[in-house]
């Protein structure tokens, strides 16, 4: 079959990108014009060049496939100008549904977020029941994703079967930018910020969430949603999933989030609007991190045949994975062990 694959540049995109390749199937990249084309045609995928913004563009890239698999978003919790969120994760998902249905395209994968879900409280997992409404969620990308993933689930109709798919939080190799979470591994390993704030997240091997996405494809019912989730955890489970990992020992923090409010606020004044950088550590993340987001992945289970692995693994390809591309320069005592053992 032949799939269009939005967000390929990114970190899940691509990940969904190399499993469908894997599994023998056609796949077209829409790839942002700032963006060389070259190095996909080179690995054996057919980019194309477009914009979420660009509707004529989207109509093009459309033509003639099997599926979309919408991935692409502004996963950020800062910028400059925050209707630039909903410009991007909203209006371009409605623009891209409308091209595919105008291409006769039979079916089309949302990805959205876990962070679409209301948050039942601590330690209580929630589900593809856990309905929220803008105002439940504490952040502007959070509440982008969901009026997107509203606009996907309406879409849905006799002529295009749309499906939503849910992610928990991804880890794995690939981590270009990095995301918001490649960057805690990389701070981690960096020894830069020994600290960690109170809160519940679910991770899922960013392996796991691609292989997700074709079960989506191939036997997800139109109009409904699926959490792919993985490990449920807390922000210090992080750190000891990745001193487990990686061999390294850190001796982390808890920071009160009444100390952590002021140094957000900082990050923002200073970061932000006197230097126009993304701050490290944004209010509208700092409000993320304290919204608990365990998560059930039962119905993906049930439904799609969706049974991730051990999430430790993903963990050690991530800090590798920065390690082997110059992130940082380290002897990771994982590695060395696991090399002594097959010597």
């Amino acid at each position: 079959m032949k799939f269009l694959v939005t967000g390929a540049t990114g970190f899940l995109g691509s990940a969904v990108a190399e499993h469908l390749k894997s599994e023998g199937h056609t796949v077209r990249l829409l790839i942002r014009p700032h963006h060389a084309t070259a190095p996909y045609l080179a690995a054996g995928f057919e980019p194309v060049t477009g914009d979420l913004i660009d509707e004529p563009s989207l109509s093009e890239a459309v033509k003639n496939v099997d599926g979309v698999f919408h991935v692409a978003a502004l996963y950020k919790f800062w910028t400059d100008h925050e209707t630039d969120i909903y410009q991007v994760n909203v209006g371009g998902t409605e623009t891209l549904l409308q091209a595919a249905r105008g291409a006769g395209v039979p079916k089309f994968v949302f990805t959205s977020s876990v962070g679409t879900l209301k948050s039942q409280g601590w330690g209580v997992p929630i589900d593809e029941e856990s309905v929220a409404t803008p105002a439940d969620l504490p952040d502007d990308y959070h509440r982008s994703k969901l009026l997107s993933e509203q606009a996907a689930l309406a879409a849905n109709s006799g002529d295009m079967e749309v499906v939503a798919v849910n992610p928990t939080t991804p880890i794995g190799e690939h981590d270009v930018k990095p995301t918001p979470t490649g960057r805690i591994v990389l701070e981690f390993l960096r020894h830069r910020f020994p600290g960690y704030l109170n809160g519940e997240i679910n991770f899922i091997d960013v392996r796991d969430a691609a292989r997700g996405h074709l079960l989506a494809f191939q036997r997800g019912v139109g109009g409904e949603k699926y959490i792919l989730g993985g490990h449920n955890s807390t922000f210090r489970g992080a750190y000891e999933l990745l001193q487990r990992a990686t061999g390294l020992r850190r001796t982390p923090v808890r920071i009160p989030y009444a100390a952590a409010w002021p140094i957000a606020a900082f990050a923002e004044l200073f970061q932000g609007k006197l230097l126009h950088r993304e701050p490290f550590f944004p209010m509208q993340g700092l409000r993320a991190m304290r919204h608990p987001m365990h998560a059930s992945h039962e119905k993906a289970r049930r439904e799609l045949g969706y049974e991730p692995g051990n999430v430790l693994d993903a963990f050690r390809r991530s800090a590798e994975w920065f390690d082997d591309n110059g992130y940082v320069n380290l002897s990771l005592p994982s590695r060395s062990s696991r090399e002594g053992a097959t010597s």
